[in-house]
């Protein structure tokens, strides 16, 4: 296993690390449950193998991932570095500190290395975290229950220059992978203020863990797309962990031999997939732009972006297998409200007010032919 030190705080981490969202589970909707069986040896094995950074959250697979890496823990937790979140930004003290302790208490754990507000962006940074939010932290860490200050992140890069540049955070874990890079000013700009940066999402949220003929076999030698897409993030040097979201004990093994090779990704490897991936950027720019326009579509309710987001990743990316599922989840899920295209009463009403000019109804068309019927 390779090792970096994790900005200011010091800490000697494997550039791999355990994110601990997608456990395998047991059960079904509410009482699923985290199944220790196969969970616990897949952390074990990371952890014999060198992982020594593990990362969990409150509201993980069910409210049960910390309970479960506190159970792993167990003969380890003097050498892993625990990483857990607090994501409440409201005015309640108490709550903030309610949260800390239950975290504390699910992990079996007398204090936490790597303390995060969950999440933060912009708002939340200077309406929150700098009044008054992160005088609780200070205080938790002046009381020896929180070790580093972190936080995570989700905003533009402008956001995350500006806290960088504040000095509070000793590490920020954010998303970075091939298919969004747009933070990696702010990565390379944490490296020069020495914060630790850790990259959650080196896969895409699973979306590269699929196959795609479009980017199989870019750099030689390389033949599967999730193993590019960490390697990918591994050759950043202003990275400093890639945090994968293991559910298997394969991809925990793939993941280790991977994280163990002195020899990621060359600065001409890097270069040839930049290059690449900015031309199939400029053949997305062709298509929908995501712009919102087009909605609400009064007349069905159809879910038009999301629907020709999905649809643009398959046919630029080759990302087929990963848009089908989520084509399938639309207007299914709490998170993917709208209806699926074939709703589309082809009233137009959506392209009288599209910019761009896209013949709305007809893509609509195409779009659930190949993402339902699986015809690219």
């Amino acid at each position: 296993m390779i090792y970096r030190e994790l900005g200011r705080t010091g800490l000697k981490v494997s550039q791999l690390g355990f994110g601990a969202m997608r456990l395998p589970m047991v059960g079904d909707g509410k009482d699923a449950r985290v199944d220790r069986e196969l969970a616990i040896p897949m952390i074990h094995r990371a952890f014999t193998g060198g992982v020594n950074y593990i990362d969990t959250a409150t509201m993980y697979c069910n409210d049960d991932s910390q309970r479960a890496v506190g159970e792993a823990l167990k003969g380890w937790r003097d050498k892993v570095v625990v990483s857990t979140k607090n994501p409440y930004y409201g005015d309640d003290e108490k709550q903030w500190w309610t949260n800390l302790e239950q975290s504390l208490e699910r992990l079996d754990v007398d204090v936490i290395d790597i303390y995060n507000h969950h999440g933060v962006n912009d708002k939340d940074y200077d309406e929150a975290v700098r009044p008054r939010v992160g005088k609780w932290m200070l205080k938790a860490k002046d009381q020896g229950l929180v070790k580093h200050v972190c936080c995570s992140f989700h905003d533009k890069n402008d956001a995350l220059l500006r806290i960088i540049d504040d000095g509070y955070a000793e590490s920020i874990t954010l998303q970075y992978n091939m298919l969004d890079r747009q933070l990696a000013q702010g990565i390379a700009h944490a490296r020069e203020k020495n914060v630790g940066v850790v990259v959650m999402g080196p896969v895409g949220g699973g979306r590269l863990g699929e196959p795609s003929e479009v980017l199989a076999g870019l750099i030689p030698g390389v033949a599967r797309v999730p193993e590019l897409a960490l390697r990918f993030v591994l050759a950043n040097p202003d990275v400093t962990i890639a945090l994968s979201g293991m559910s298997t004990m394969q991809q925990v093994e793939e993941n280790l031999a991977i994280a163990s090779d002195t020899v990621s990704l060359s600065a001409d490897d890097c270069g040839a997939i930049e290059h690449h991936l900015e031309r199939l950027k400029s053949m997305a720019d062709l298509y929908c732009t995501g712009c919102g326009y087009c909605v609400p579509c009064e007349a069905a309710e159809v879910a038009i972006p999301s629907i020709f987001k999905e649809f643009n990743r398959a046919r630029v990316y080759g990302l087929w297998d990963h848009a089908r599922k989520a084509y399938a989840q639309i207007g299914k899920v709490p998170w993917s409200k709208g209806k699926p295209a074939d709703a589309c009463v082809q009233c137009g009403a959506c392209e009288d007010k599209c910019p761009q000019h896209i013949e709305i109804r007809k893509q609509l068309a195409e779009a659930h032919a190949a993402l339902s019927d699986g015809e690219n």
